[in-house]
């Protein structure tokens, strides 16, 4: 299989695109084979100095630029973003693994957003004051300056436009670093937001060793939001950083979600549902559904539907029209979600489906059910991030809002019961930024991204989203 890699990979600062001439380099790996594709050149510290310089010369050009001439840009990068989908959904598979069917409905979602966050960069509202005649006192909502966004590789094409898009209707300037291990695909959006004539100063992008990066970026007076999306240790991490300058932050970090199934939900229904659910991108879903609480009336035909259901799945490439699922992302994960299912087992879990790797060459795992899951088990305390699902039993709604609100996660949780009233209850109790009953979709481009507790604060989508990036100033004049 040719690689697309062979021009493409580079450093974008200050609108130009920078070979790895006298820079190191990082190999990008293919996950279903192992095999390297491409060198992608890492940001030297004056690289680093260079972009920060040009996001303070961007961010005072663009906080100028008129809202409709922002949008227009924004709408005019996702119509690039659709007519170059085919050739980007195949990058994205070919480094991150993910089905290509996947990787063409993350462009979709992502043109999405560009398009609301370009009508929303036109109701950038503030109001004004009642006030004595002569006097008015105005509140302005105003772009908080410069941004810098690190971004996460299980989503590697909607990671980079769910952060470019908000700051740039809002009109601040944003350096990005998305992951290196997905590099391809965030140079091929930052070539739309280029052709679709975004300044060069306004959106740049580098890659580099990470904590070399997050640390000149964030110990800069010239950045001032952070917005990262990515494991919970790393997250507080960089809120330490942050905390130097007072930056804003926006973290949208792990989650551990529960699945509560009631006795009085449509078996079937729910059962193809979640499954489906579980293994997209191989599990590597900060909002997947994880923890699968069943009410003990179903308990035995839900593990035995489940079970039967994963065992079906066809895993393979990702390029391969046939597969459901496909490799992980680096080879870090399946050794991780192996000794998860050897703890598990160890304490009394029973594996019903999987538990080993695919013995396919590349990163593959074996989608993985555990019926009976202890508590004292790692997988049911530490976020997976992998093709595991783990089941366990319950008796009353109590016990199941107790088991979801039990960990210090509250990204996304699902509620399987037709009972309304018993809806409202666990709208109400449960602790996650996003709840989902009787579906398992939680992202729209008009709602809300977001956690509580450890899986972070701030929103992304959303006017939320753009909110985001903007300061709030009081103006009083008589």
């Amino acid at each position: 299989m040719t690689t697309p890699y062979d021009t493409t990979l580079g450093l974008y600062i200050a609108g130009e695109w920078l070979s790895g001439d006298g820079r190191d380099t990082r190999d990008v790996l293919n996950p279903a084979t192992g095999a390297g594709q491409a060198a992608l050149p890492l940001a030297t510290a004056a690289d680093l100095d260079r972009a920060l310089e040009a996001a303070q010369r961007g961010f005072v050009a663009w906080r100028a630029t008129p809202p409709e001439k922002r949008g227009a840009i924004l709408v005019r990068t996702a119509q690039l973003l659709r007519e170059r989908g085919d050739h980007i959904a195949r990058i994205a598979t070919l480094e991150q693994g993910k089905i290509q069917a996947e990787a063409k409905g993350e462009i979709a979602f992502a043109a999405g957003l560009l398009e609301f966050h370009a009508a929303e960069a036109q109701r950038i509202y503030g109001r004004v004051l009642p006030r004595p005649s002569g006097s008015r006192s105005l509140v302005l909502h105003q772009p908080v300056g410069p941004v810098a966004a690190f971004c996460a590789w299980n989503f590697p094409i909607m990671n980079v436009v769910r952060k470019i898009a908000p700051a740039v209707a809002a009109g601040c300037s944003i350096i990005i670093k998305p992951s290196e291990e997905t590099a391809g695909s965030a140079v091929e959006v930052m070539r739309c937001f280029q052709d679709a004539g975004l300044p060069g100063d306004v959106a740049q992008c580098v890659f580099g060793v990470p904590d070399a990066v997050s640390r000149q970026l964030l110990a800069s007076p010239i950045t001032r939001k952070l917005s990262f999306t990515g494991s919970v240790p790393v997250g507080k991490a960089l809120m330490k950083l942050a905390a130097d300058t007072m930056m804003r932050t926006t973290m949208e970090l792990g989650g551990h979600g529960p699945v509560l199934v009631f006795d009085d939900c449509d078996l079937d229904k729910t059962l193809d549902t979640l499954v489906a659910h579980k293994f997209r991108n191989a599990g590597q879903v900060c909002v997947a559904p994880t923890r699968f609480h069943i009410q003990d009336g179903i308990y035995d035909r839900f593990a035995a539907g489940f079970a039967e259901r994963t065992r079906a799945l066809r895993i393979g490439d990702g390029m391969d029209a046939a597969s459901q699922m496909g490799p992980m992302a680096n080879a870090r994960r399946p050794a991780a979600i192996a000794e998860l299912v050897g703890d598990a087992t160890s304490h009394g879990a029973r594996l019903l489906a999987g538990g080993d790797y695919g013995g396919q060459g590349g990163f593959f795992f074996q989608p993985t059910v555990l019926s009976d899951v202890p508590l004292s088990a790692r997988a049911m305390n530490e976020e997976p991030f992998g093709p595991i699902a783990l089941l366990s039993r319950f008796a009353t709604d109590d016990d199941a809002i107790a088991e979801a609100n039990r960990l210090s996660f509250g990204l996304a949780a699902y509620c399987f019961t037709e009972n309304g009233r018993r809806q409202n209850v666990l709208g109400d109790a449960i602790e996650a930024g996003m709840i989902a009953i009787n579906n398992v979709r939680l992202s729209y481009v008009d709602s809300p991204f977001g956690g509580i507790k450890e899986s972070g604060h701030g929103s992304e989508d959303g006017p939320e989203g753009i909110a985001a990036h903007l300061i709030t100033k009081t103006v009083h004049a008589s």
